[in-house]
């Protein structure tokens, strides 16, 4: 009996022994795969990051800019400047390529975890106004994640112990970013806890500055933006459209920007910057140019003073843009547009400084998320739908007003001086009638023509949600053609070949997220196809 208790006490004292040597390798070594807390304060900076591309050891370029590049292509705000890219022809993902899982990336992985636990633990802390963005750009990202990908993981989302997920479908998603958005409204509106500006503007020093009025109307937009791409739905709510874009953002003080600091390094520069180095080889297509320059049907004559902000000119000094697919071919060299940071049409290398460059192409612009013109636009919109044209026509008039005020504020550098928007330039383009018809003239292809304008460059995203909502070439009887008038698809030999004769309407899942485990999913879902990027998405069906 002796030598069994001198046995136990001397297990006990080992495993004390072992637990203190333990404790202290656990504090000199920590194990990184261990749920670490953190302040929330330094979680969010990262997590904004991802709208537009972050850049970290975790991942690089997740978020919106990067798939931006190739769906820039489908809506024909650029293209490559020389023949045969399968994006410029309205191709998908293949093969074990990652390109278009960006968005699935920054949603899943870059905000992610990260957005639980800022979430979580602002819960735990009080801090309800770390809490509400979280809800809020959380909202914004499944909105975003399922206009690119149609049915997605939502249910089963964030579970570390499964290896496959079953995927949910759009409709559910969007119930979904309703639910998620009116909570982020219920903890912005709290001011009890520990709820203080000058705290959230530690994490949110590059987006709102810790403003939450600001971030309230950042969601009342999304809730708009949710409730109008849904315009082709038999239970279409313009009233609903209405409301929450009344409450949003309708002032460009209030515009959802991402800044940057632009220190030199990736991390702290504009995606589309010569520092980042991403657009080199892209060239503004004949769509635009022609929007802007007077040549098309629509503003015809109506030479746009925003062009010299937003496009390139060439070495004849007008403003001129190449077709999908065909580079150079059917231009004189003088009409071949310079590149987005003033090198010449063939040349795709980033210059030494952004001296040159202008708007969203220099290191440290803003990039914009979503903007107080564009809200306008979707308030024009459902106004128009719902008959109140003249309501109708004066947001489409401030539309088009807030986006020239937004540029002549922010994006002003590198403007030839001759070129600078003058209060005179903006009065002739808003006072032409071919710009601004009379209300009972105004159609829809007014206002998705001149949101296209507005939107051009960072808003793709959103851009090509309209363009489906509108199956790229539906007519406007009212204004007689197309809704988007002149736009002209890839077809035959500049169509993709896995296309099978059918436009782009969604992006594959994520490669190296989904098709190396989640197999049987995506077969049920049809995504092993290789035309399944161009199967319509629920929200542009009728």
């Amino acid at each position: 009996m002796k030598k069994n208790i001198i046995f136990y006490l001397t297990a006990i004292t080992m495993v004390a022994t072992m637990s203190g040597c333990q404790k202290k390798i656990d504090e000199a070594f920590a194990n990184p795969n261990a749920s670490v807390r953190v302040p929330i304060e330094t979680l969010l900076p990262g997590i904004i990051g991802n709208f537009v591309g972050s850049s970290a050891a975790a991942g690089s370029a997740y978020g919106t800019a990067n798939d931006g590049l190739y769906v820039g292509r489908y809506v024909q705000y650029w293209a490559t400047n020389s023949a045969g890219n399968q994006y410029d022809q309205m191709g998908g993902a293949t093969g074990a390529s990652d390109i278009l899982g960006s968005v699935w990336a920054m949603h899943y992985f870059g905000m992610g975890e990260n957005l639980n636990k800022m979430v979580k633990w602002g819960i735990e802390e009080e801090k309800w106004d770390y809490v509400g963005v979280g809800y809020a750009i959380r909202a914004w990202s499944w909105l975003t994640l399922t206009n690119m990908h149609g049915e997605v993981i939502m249910r089963e989302a964030f579970r570390p112990e499964q290896l496959v997920f079953k995927y949910d479908t759009q409709k559910d998603v969007y119930d979904t970013v309703r639910a998620i958005a009116r909570m982020a409204i219920s903890y912005l509106e709290r001011t009890d806890g520990k709820v203080s500006q000058s705290n959230l503007a530690k994490g949110d020093a590059f987006f709102y500055n810790g403003d939450v009025n600001k971030w309230k109307k950042f969601v009342y937009t999304v809730m708009a933006r949710s409730f109008n791409h849904l315009s082709n739905k038999a239970d279409y709510k313009a009233d609903s459209v209405i409301k929450y874009a009344l409450l949003g953002i309708n002032s460009n003080a209030d515009n959802a920007s991402a800044k940057f600091a632009n220190t030199g390094i990736t991390g702290t520069s504009n995606f589309y910057g010569p520092y980042r180095n991403n657009v080199g080889a892209l060239r503004q297509t004949e769509y635009i140019a022609n929007l802007m320059n007077g040549l098309g049907t629509r503003f015809t004559g109506a030479v746009d003073p925003r062009a010299w902000y937003m496009l390139r000119e060439n070495t004849s000094n007008t403003i001129r843009g190449i077709k999908l697919n065909k580079g150079a071919s059917g231009l004189v060299a003088n009409d071949q547009p310079q590149g987005f940071w003033g090198q010449t049409f063939g040349t795709a290398s980033a210059p030494v400084s952004d001296a040159a460059c202008r708007y969203i192409f220099k290191n440290g612009s803003p990039f914009p998320i979503i903007t107080a013109s564009e809200n306008k636009f979707i308030l024009a919109e459902a106004y128009l739908r719902k008959g109140d044209v003249n309501s109708a026509l004066t947001a489409y008039k401030d539309g088009i007003s807030l986006n020239f005020d937004m540029l002549v504020n922010d994006y002003a550098a590198g403007v030839p001086a001759a070129r600078l928007i003058t209060p005179a330039m903006t009065t002739t383009y808003l006072t032409n009638p071919a710009v601004v018809p009379s209300a009972s003239n105004l159609s829809l292809s007014h206002i998705m023509l001149q949101k296209y304008i507005a939107l051009y460059g960072f808003g793709m995203l959103e851009t090509w949600v309209d363009m489906r909502r509108f199956h790229y070439t539906d007519l406007d009887e009212k204004a007689g053609g197309q809704v988007y008038a002149d736009l002209v698809m890839p077809s035959g030999i500049d169509l993709f070949i896995n296309n099978g004769g059918k436009q782009t309407y969604r992006a594959r899942p994520r490669y190296n997220s989904e098709y190396l485990y989640n197999v049987a999913e995506l077969e049920r879902l049809g995504a092993l196809a290789l035309d399944y990027h161009t199967k319509e998405q629920w929200f542009s069906q009728k």
